[in-house]
């Protein structure tokens, strides 16, 4: 089993491992064809690939945080990170072929 990290922020590899979670790699920029059944992936990724990391059997845990508008494009420490309340939170996201969105039925929109 590899544990993964996907992020380019230090700050994230920094605090992550302050949660006492072993890393085996850190990349910036995941291949879901590298990972393996029963893997770990930790960090925030577009929906498609985190879809293509649970179809392989994998288990995505997302780095979720709280950013304010004033603190965003910045780069943050460990610190923090800790003070906006950052946290692991494991999603299974399943990709759905073949379906779409039904077009809004007529006047639906006026309710609005």
């Amino acid at each position: 089993m590899t544990v993964w990290l996907v992020s380019r922020h230090p700050g994230a590899g920094e605090w992550v491992r302050r949660q006492g979670i072993r890393v085996d790699r850190q990349v910036e920029e995941l291949d879901p064809a590298q990972v393996a059944a029963g893997d770990v992936v930790l960090g925030t990724l577009p929906l498609h690939l985190a879809a293509a990391v649970c179809e392989r059997g994998a288990r995505f845990w997302a780095l979720s945080l709280d950013v304010p508008r004033e603190w965003r494009g910045r780069e943050l420490s460990a610190g923090d990170m800790d003070r906006l309340g950052a946290r692991l939170e494991e999603f299974r996201v399943e990709r759905r072929p073949g379906t779409r969105p039904e077009p809004a039925a007529a006047g639906e929109e006026e309710g609005r």
